[in-house]
């Protein structure tokens, strides 16, 4: 199923449910009269606006770590055997002293 549809389709519901909630807003405090539509209210509309604009965001973050994984796996891999990045489960690495320690021991 394509992602991409459907990540405008959340925008464009988060889109319109927010000018619905500024109308329905705009009427409230213009008038005394307190719109609703379906019994949703200026704020449950903002509310609304927001998790659809929160699941597109979701959507295509994780779009993008699914097409760019094997690149992401390659370059780890390969910094590990460059030991650019310590392999932390490997017995043979061994942690270089710290010079500064022994330094100020022998000093005193």
């Amino acid at each position: 199923m394509p992602i991409l549809p459907l990540i405008d389709l959340l925008i464009l519901m988060s889109t319109g449910s927010l000018l619905i909630g500024f109308v329905l807003k705009a009427i409230a405090v213009t008038t005394q009269y307190r719109p609703t539509v379906l019994g949703f209210s200026s704020l449950d509309f903002v509310i609304i606006t927001g998790v659809c604009l929160g699941l597109a965001l979701v959507l295509a973050a994780r779009t993008y770590v699914k097409l760019n994984e094997h690149r992401l796996v390659g370059v780890r891999s390969a910094q590990r055997r460059s030991r650019l990045v310590p392999d932390l489960d490997a017995d043979d690495y061994d942690e270089p002293p710290v010079e500064r320690e022994v330094a100020r021991a022998e000093r005193r």
